[in-house]
């Protein structure tokens, strides 16, 4: 049975009348805490998912169906979803973010970078020109295939083949065993 509380409650809801929000807060807030402070042990946490609680309740209003569940199992049912998101919301940003201590991009050292290509565009120069454009587009202009061929005006095919040609004979400078072949 509903009581007068929850009837009042629900049509409310269904009016979008903002006295809803109040009275639901007022008879309900404490006991969807409990139920969010079960899976959220963070208080701060579990504070910031009872408030998107009542936001998705609000929004939610006027889908509440009197027929399939009692006010409170609806509210219980978004309040505990609610916390397990934010649950797997905070892993997911915890276990992402960059632990600066460990990373090892802010020290390169001489030895981790490969001296024999740092004079790169020295050795381009000696290439046909035609894979000089090529190469520049997609490695020092950041462009993709497509890009350059839309820049340059070369057929995407024709890209593909001079990029290959290109590295190859890069390869062939930094690798003198390859010219032997």
């Amino acid at each position: 049975m509903s009581t007068p509380i929850e009837k009042q409650i629900v049509s409310l809801l269904a009016k979008s009348d903002k006295r809803a929000i109040s009275l639901l807060y007022e008879n309900y807030a404490d006991s969807l805490y409990g139920v969010i402070s079960k899976v959220l042990t963070d208080q701060d946490l579990a504070q910031d998912a009872l408030q998107e609680t009542f936001i998705k309740v609000w929004k939610k209003a006027k889908s509440y169906d009197a027929s399939k569940a009692k006010l409170f199992t609806w509210l219980y049912r978004i309040a505990y979803n609610t916390a397990i998101d934010k649950v797997r919301s905070y892993n997911n940003k915890n276990s992402k973010e960059i632990q600066i201590e460990t990373s090892t991009v802010y020290r390169l050292t001489a030895d981790s970078i490969n001296q024999d290509v740092l004079d790169i565009k020295k050795h381009l120069e000696t290439l046909d020109e035609k894979y000089q454009i090529v190469i520049n587009a997609l490695f020092f202009e950041g462009m993709t295939q497509q890009e350059a061929s839309d820049e340059l005006e070369i057929p995407l095919g024709t890209i593909k083949s001079r990029l290959k040609i290109g590295l190859r004979e890069l390869k062939k400078i930094y690798d003198p065993e390859l010219k032997q072949s």
